[in-house]
């Protein structure tokens, strides 16, 4: 019984096949929308996860000054390297804490030059950014504590200086100071704000801040917790104890931040998949729309075949026969729809993914949701005119012109 109704259907619909594929066309473009909309959605937010893991999970960001209406970070005091001294010695918990004493300069090797972002810092610095090296070693302690003019160099700075010969030994000028290149750092690609990570310079903080800035100020400190650390409990001691190294008393507003990468990243994750739901919703709606077109076509196939409903209905079919007739047709173009949409959005994901540089991240959970979707839209929105089929008068049907 199930087999001929399908048969029927079927049929019904090869015989009006521009109207059935216009009918169908706003289920798959519902249905393809939802699936890449979802699935680029989802691949933004494992892109903006894997950025932030870059900076580091367990790294927190302190900097001078609060960002804010009627506040400047500009008249707060830098750091000094009593308060690295101070913080190393007094946290519990950390691996890492890195001064930054930041600039930029100008690099020339040969007849190569170019400006570039430099850091004065020690090794804590690798250790906090979880940063390798490609070749070379790390500073000395004799050079961190003496201030000779030794440089790490980023992989952006090595390929525009150096090309294809080794960087490792020679010597550039940073601004007017001849530096020994003693490493290459490990490429780590573009940031999640766009800028180059490996377009950078590194050299210790005090021949940083004798030979380059001519100044003791320390514009950062990145601190790095121990796995399994609450950031929360080393950001409160952070917080605690530069407040009594800047004499900021009770009540008084602190005169730095501290940033977790923790919860910066878990607040990015959580607003990209907001958006990925937004547009979820957004196009859930051209589903509906095609339902409501489902409705329309069933209708208009009623009217055009209210004789022929008449004739079943006099020879003995029962009102149920017809219902499921009508019903079965405006599910097979829904799912037929659905599974034309399924294919065109996991292509259009795909596309845009390779398009976009962002990871293809695949919810089948979405995928079955769509097509589940797009199956009840066809019972819901096929119901009302099944219905009316089912219940015209033989009499009255059979006097139709």
């Amino acid at each position: 019984m199930l087999y001929e109704t399908l048969k029927l259907a079927v049929q019904a619909i090869r015989r009006n096949a521009l109207r059935s594929f216009l009918t169908l066309l706003g289920i798959v473009i519902g249905v393809a929308a939802v699936i890449a909309m979802v699935t680029i959605g989802n691949g933004t937010t494992a892109k903006v996860a894997a950025e932030m893991a870059k900076l580091g999970t367990n790294v927190l960001f302190v900097r001078p000054g609060q960002f804010g209406p009627g506040r400047s970070s500009s008249t707060a005091k830098p750091f000094n390297i009593r308060d690295i001294t101070e913080l190393r010695e007094q946290l519990r918990g950390v691996r890492a804490v890195a001064p930054m004493a930041q600039g930029t300069v100008t690099v020339v090797y040969g007849s190569e030059n170019r400006s570039v972002g430099a850091i004065g810092t020690d090794n804590s610095y690798l250790i906090a950014q979880d940063w390798d090296l490609a070749s070379g070693r790390p500073f000395l302690e004799s050079e961190i504590r003496s201030g000779r003019a030794a440089c790490i160099i980023g992989e952006t700075v090595r390929d525009k200086l150096f090309g294809s010969t080794p960087a490792v030994g020679n010597r550039i000028r940073v601004n007017k100071v001849s530096c020994e290149v003693i490493a290459v750092l490990t490429p780590k690609g573009e940031s999640g704000f766009g800028t180059d990570r490996d377009d950078i310079i590194l050299m210790p903080l005090r021949m940083f801040h004798r030979r380059i800035v001519g100044n003791t100020d320390i514009n950062a400190l990145n601190v790095s917790a121990m796995d399994g650390v609450d950031t929360a409990k080393v950001q409160a001691d952070i917080e605690r104890l530069l407040r009594e190294r800047r004499g900021i008393t009770a009540g008084e507003e602190d005169d730095f931040r501290v940033a977790d990468m923790k919860q910066i990243a878990e607040t990015q994750t959580a607003t990209t998949g907001v958006l990925t739901i937004l547009l979820g919703a957004v196009a859930g709606v051209s589903l509906l729309v095609g339902g409501i077109g489902i409705m329309n076509i069933m209708l208009v196939s009623v009217t055009e075949r209210t004789r022929e409903i008449g004739i079943r209905l006099a020879i003995g079919a029962q009102e149920s026969q017809v219902l499921t007739q009508f019903l079965v047709e405006a599910v097979v173009l829904s799912l037929f729809g659905g599974v034309v949409g399924v294919m065109l959005g996991l292509l259009l994901a795909a596309s845009a993914s390779g398009g976009m540089d962002i990871p293809f991240v695949l919810d089948p959970s979405i995928v079955l949701i769509a097509f589940g979707f797009a199956a009840l839209i066809g019972i819901v929105f096929g119901y009302f005119p099944a219905r009316r089929a089912a219940q015209l008068d033989p009499i009255e049907a059979l006097r139709h012109e």
